[in-house]
């Protein structure tokens, strides 16, 4: 019989030789059990059944062996194999007849069940082997057939991932259907920070890439995904009315002009009132908005801004909203910083301008020269050749007011002022406060339409019904026409000053426009963050790509040790240096009567740029009477309160005090600012100031012997003040100080003395030895001293 052994040439034989191995070995088995079977007959199963489930086990586990190759090339070795083995078991069958005889006359006396025992012929098992190596063939052939047709079909139809430039982790995960961990997997040992990355994190193209790739997916780019578009439920003003529908309406006149020149003392002459008197140290710190009604019967809305250089946004306010402006300019003082500041405001307003020179009544006034200067600001006077009214006038003694208000009056009817008082109310907000009892109160001036009691109001992003209306003296009114400044009341929300005021249909309307608004403004803040986190993560990347740069050529050893060394230095800091570190912060909470006053305080604070002696940081800042929410805030971060024109009541003190928090009021905003300016140097570390109490010059050098060494000693003549022995002392050698310390001896001939006056000689030895004097030395006697430091800060006034 022929034995043939199918091998591809394409395969070494190596690769089989382990599976010619084991079954060499089963055979061997088998042909050792046969052996014993002939001897130890009992030990065997003595049917084929029987037989076959005792072999089954051992085919199994070598079949299960050669399911792990190329299945059908092995099938075709093993059936080879075992027809070998057959012809290998017939030829042995010859031998062990002749075996068998032989052993048969030795034990037939010893065991005669051995003499009944027929002897069975080995059993046909080529039968058994073929039918299981048929079943095993089919098994693995669908197996294959199975598994090259999967392969088939995910090689063929790869996922495709549906991407877009901006995605987050979280999308990119549920794009591909997998969990968030697989996407953070992917991008471990890359350049991106994973510590960094959140959720809601954006992904860069590359890096979109990068774990797509290593999903084994493909991936296909799609438009940038955005949310439904919202429909646009903003109000907005009214297309302009018919000229025929318009009727003249009164000037609207804004005040301005430097602090301090008489800007409310001008108008309350015009109205007959005193709120200068009244007025916080004197100055204005409010807009204020009033209706005059002058002898001739004309009415003119005047607003009062304030001159002071903190309050520049409420000028500009005031400029936007009104026809006409008159600049208060005193005739002692001349042009100064706030008075350029407001020409400007009205030049950017494109309003006219009426020149008030005021303080006449004055021994130094000077008109002319005020009317000069103002022609380097291009305010140029009819004096001059230009279009601008200049009125001398006297606010204190109302010296020639009237010639004012005609003046404005009739640059009003040359202006031809007309608006439409019907329809839907458009208005702006000048200040808005709250109100104890009232609650948020605007202080507004109507530019269309008529305002009446129940009309739905919208300003910024609040809302109201109005519940009741009042004039600057806080008379009841139940309207209020064009040019006509109103207090309302009905505010939802309290609304910033320098709001749009619109009128709405109804309450449903007004929230749908206060919520879009709201919502817009989220969009705004959502891409300004966008913007901010794409530029942190640039820096985060540039970061790190200088830190591979910078370990890259160091040995392991070498880059452990420096990582260690910055970790040390990232350390919590000690407790001293804790609060040496909190010492450095000062958190304050504002509080202000209106809106106006709280904006004018923030912008100052905008100015601050010493942060790097104290950090200046804002925790909270509103409108009203301080409250026990900003005491618990105050304490939680070791703040301080300021108060502008708002009250504490006892109990909050009481409580402020036991919990520590200071509570400032002020009246007057640059006393606020120089309290808060106080606030700041209190936290900087003390500065040490050297104060001389008395110098000597140097005349002789010689050295005394004490003991066993010789100590140098220098002849002194005091020149200034006098020396004490007590304080310190340096060295100044052509005006560079050598040396600084204390002394060891000074004596006056022989006597040891602690003071020396002026005048008299000395002799004195100092603390260092190694100090060699020289005749011209100045020895100088000074004490130092701890002294305050002081902010850097200059808020410009």
């Amino acid at each position: 019989m022929t034995l043939t052994v199918l091998r591809s040439p394409a395969q070494p034989f190596f690769l089989y030789f382990d599976v010619l191995l084991q079954l060499s070995v089963l055979a061997c088995l088998i042909f050792m059990i046969r052996k014993v079977s002939v001897i130890f007959p009992l030990i065997l199963p003595k049917d084929r059944t029987t037989t076959w489930m005792f072999y089954q086990p051992i085919f199994c586990l070598l079949l299960n062996c050669l399911a792990r190759r190329n299945m059908n090339q092995k099938i075709l070795k093993v059936e080879n194999l075992l027809r070998f083995h057959s012809i290998c078991r017939q030829l042995h069958s010859l031998g062990q007849r002749k075996t068998l005889a032989q052993w048969r006359h030795v034990f037939s006396s010893a065991c005669p069940m051995w003499t009944a025992q027929p002897y069975t012929r080995p059993w046909q098992t080529d039968a058994l082997v073929g039918a299981a190596l048929s079943q095993y063939r089919l098994l693995v052939t669908k197996k294959e057939e199975r598994s090259r047709k999967s392969q088939f079909s995910s090689t063929k139809s790869k996922k495709e991932v549906e991407v877009w430039i901006g995605m987050t982790v979280e999308e990119l995960a549920n794009a591909m259907e997998k969990d968030i961990d697989c996407v953070y997997e992917a991008l471990m040992n890359t350049t991106i920070n994973i510590d960094s990355l959140e959720a809601d994190s954006h992904l860069d193209e590359v890096w979109i890439k990068e774990v797509i790739k290593k999903a084994g997916m493909k991936f296909k780019w799609s438009k940038l995904k955005q949310d439904k578009v919202r429909e646009n439920k903003d109000a907005v003003r009214r297309p302009q009315a018919d000229p025929a529908l318009l009727t003249p309406r009164s000037p609207v006149v804004t005040i301005m002009g430097h602090v301090d020149h008489g800007k409310t003392t001008l108008l309350d002459k015009l109205r007959k009132t005193q709120v200068a008197a009244m007025e916080a140290g004197g100055i204005t710190q409010h807009i204020g908005a009033f209706l005059v009604s002058l002898p001739s019967g004309e009415k003119i809305t005047f607003l009062d801004t304030p001159g002071h250089a903190a309050f520049s946004a409420m000028r500009a306010r005031g400029a936007q909203v009104t026809d006409i402006v008159i600049l208060v300019v005193a005739a002692d003082d001349g042009v100064m910083k706030q008075t350029v500041e407001s020409i400007q405001h009205a030049k950017d307003a494109q309003v006219p301008i009426v020149l008030a020179i005021n303080k006449c009544d004055k021994a130094e006034a000077d008109p002319e020269k005020v009317k000069k200067e103002l022609l380097a600001y291009d305010v140029v006077c009819e004096d001059y050749g230009g279009d601008v009214q200049a009125v001398h006038v006297s606010a204190l003694m109302g010296d020639n007011l009237m010639a004012l208000a005609e003046a404005t009056v009739t640059l009003a009817e040359m202006l031809e002022l007309k608006a439409d008082p019907t329809g839907l109310v458009e208005g702006t907000v000048i200040e808005s406060f709250t109100d104890k009892g009232r609650g948020p109160v605007t202080t507004a001036i109507i530019q269309r339409g008529t305002l009446r009691k129940g009309s739905i109001l919208v300003a910024g992003k609040s809302w109201a019904k109005v519940r009741l209306m009042f004039d600057e003296n806080g008379k009841t009114i139940n309207e209020a026409c064009p040019s006509m400044p109103v207090g309302i009341i009905g505010w939802r929300d309290l609304p910033s000053a320098g709001d749009e005021i619109l009128e709405v249909e109804s309450e449903p309307r007004a929230r749908e426009v206060v919520d879009w608004r709201k919502y817009e403004q989220e969009q705004e803040k959502n891409k300004e963050d966008l913007k901010m986190i794409e530029e942190k993560r640039k820096e985060h990347q540039e970061a790190h790509r200088k830190a591979r740069e910078k370990y890259g050529t160091l040995h392991w050893k070498e880059r452990s040790f420096i990582k260690y060394q910055e970790k040390k230095k990232q350390k919590l800091l000690k407790p001293k240096e804790k609060a040496e570190r909190d010492s450095n912060v000062l958190p304050i909470i504002i509080k202000g009567d209106v809106d106006g006053s709280v904006e004018a305080i923030l912008d100052i604070m905008d100015t601050y740029d010493a942060s790097h002696e104290c950090e200046l940081e804002l925790i909270h800042f509103g409108v009203g009477d301080i409250s026990e929410n900003d005491v618990n805030l105050a304490e939680t971060f070791h703040g301080v309160i300021y108060g502008f024109n708002v009250n504490a009541g006892n109990v909050i003190q009481q409580s402020a005090a036991k919990k520590g928090v200071k509570i400032k009021l002020h009246k007057i905003i640059y006393r606020l600012i120089e309290d808060l300016q106080g606030e700041l140097s209190s936290r900087l570390p003390c500065t040490v100031e050297e104060h001389v109490v008395g110098e000597a010059s140097i005349l002789a050098t010689f050295s005394v012997t004490e003991g066993k060494k010789k100590v140098p000693v220098a002849g002194c003549r005091v020149q200034k003040g006098q020396l004490e022995k007590p304080k310190k002392f340096k060295l100044i050698r052509n005006g560079h100080v050598i040396w600084k310390g204390s002394l060891t001896s000074l004596k006056h001939h022989k006597d040891d003395i602690s003071i020396i006056k002026t005048g008299m000689d000395c002799g004195l030895s100092l603390d260092d030895e190694k100090i060699e004097f020289t005749v011209g030395d100045e020895i100088v006697c000074y004490e130092e001293k701890e002294v305050l430091a002081k902010t850097s800060w200059d808020p410009g006034f």
